[in-house]
């Protein structure tokens, strides 16, 4: 136990000796949680349209009025070219083209299938082709609706009531700033456990330890203890500056949340400490852990419904530990979720924690 204790307070002593560390794990959770919110949005705003007006009536100068009164559309140009649109349109300059076909209004009562709006999306940005054609299409609808008159006295919109569960406003943020957690916790306490081990690789100080009569298992906890704090530390800032910048409060228990990041750290930590065992450089560890972050963070639901995936690409997420927590912060925060209702996610949890700090002592080869 001595041993350890030493060896622990060596690694802080050399975290604090290092004159970037400190403020890295200090200042790196605060600007992520701050500036990435703000940044890191799926909600699509300002997508320019233009309108070609072939009608001119108050039907046409209706919509037009109502795309420019919209808070996800800018109306960048009214004409009756549509040559002169498209070629702007190719430029970039507009996202969406809605043409309003000669004698519209007309046509709109009197004939049995009147002309039709035409709209046209620049889907080089697929989502924001797609979501803003959205935009452009409730809007218009909602102009004709205004306009057409229908046998019940109330207007189709009225008749259907709306409740987001969980998330009322739908606000991208509450769904991102969980994820921001989990991709602190992979940086911090993933690549600077192994890239502790492989520094004293590179400087030899590592042959000094391997001839003293310390076992694996108590070299291993000592190198990964420091990080177990620092993660506990990282995830209360975390908490912190999510309920002071942005509001947002755990509506279940914040014990479910602290358990879940023991589990996640020791998970984390214990796989990059297994990466850095057979790595003899930095840059072999560097290059290493990144491509299993991109994994991490591409197919663990952080930043894309797992739903939305292909089926293989579903099974194949069972076997990434992010998948688990993200799911269980998320439901923690917005449904108020307890450890019981999350069971499944922790016990798997705690079952990668174990397997990859086994790794991690198991291939540590120590010769003395």
């Amino acid at each position: 136990m001595r041993a350890f204790i030493v060896l622990v307070q060596k690694e802080f002593l050399q975290i604090k000796r290092n004159s970037f560390l400190p403020r890295l794990i200090i200042a790196f959770p605060i600007l992520v949680m701050l500036l990435m919110p703000l940044i890191m949005t799926m909600d699509v705003r300002n997508v320019n349209v233009a309108v070609v007006d072939l009608d001119r009536s108050t039907t046409s100068r209706r919509i037009e009025s109502h795309i420019e009164a919209s808070k996800f559309l800018v109306l960048t140009q009214v004409s009756a070219e549509y040559q002169s649109a498209l070629k702007e349109l190719e430029q970039g300059a507009i996202d969406v083209i809605v043409q309003i076909p000669e004698h519209f209004e007309r046509d709109m009562m009197a004939v049995a299938s009147p002309p039709r709006i035409s709209i046209t999306a620049n889907a080089v940005n697929a989502t924001k082709g797609a979501m803003g054609m959205q935009y452009v299409m409730q809007t218009i609808a909602h102009s004709l609706n205004e306009l057409r008159s229908t046998k019940s006295p109330a207007k189709f919109s009225d008749m259907i009531t709306v409740d987001n569960r969980y998330n009322p406003t739908l606000n991208y943020r509450h769904y991102m700033i969980p994820a921001l957690m989990i991709i602190l916790f992979i940086l911090i306490c993933g690549f600077l456990p192994a890239l502790s081990i492989v520094g004293e690789k590179e400087s030899g100080s590592i042959e000094q330890i391997n001839v003293t009569p310390l076992s694996r298992l108590t070299f291993t906890l000592a190198k990964l203890t420091p990080y177990w704090l620092i993660g506990l530390f990282v995830v209360t800032v975390a908490m912190l500056v999510a309920y002071f910048a942005y509001g947002l409060v755990p509506v279940g228990s914040v014990g479910a949340i602290y358990l879940g990041a023991i589990l996640f750290i020791l998970t984390i930590s214990g796989f990059s400490l297994t990466i850095a065992n057979f790595s003899e450089t930095m840059q072999q560890t560097m290059f290493v852990m990144f491509f299993f972050i991109m994994i991490f963070m591409l197919m663990s639901g952080l930043l894309t419904p797992v739903d939305s995936m292909p089926e293989w690409a579903q099974k194949f997420t069972t076997i990434l530990p992010p998948r688990y927590y993200v799911e269980i912060l998320r439901s923690v925060y917005l449904k108020g979720s307890s450890i019981a209702e999350l069971s499944t996610n922790f016990i798997a949890l705690g079952s990668f924690a174990l397997i990859f700090n086994t790794l991690a002592a198991i291939t540590y080869k120590k010769q003395a």
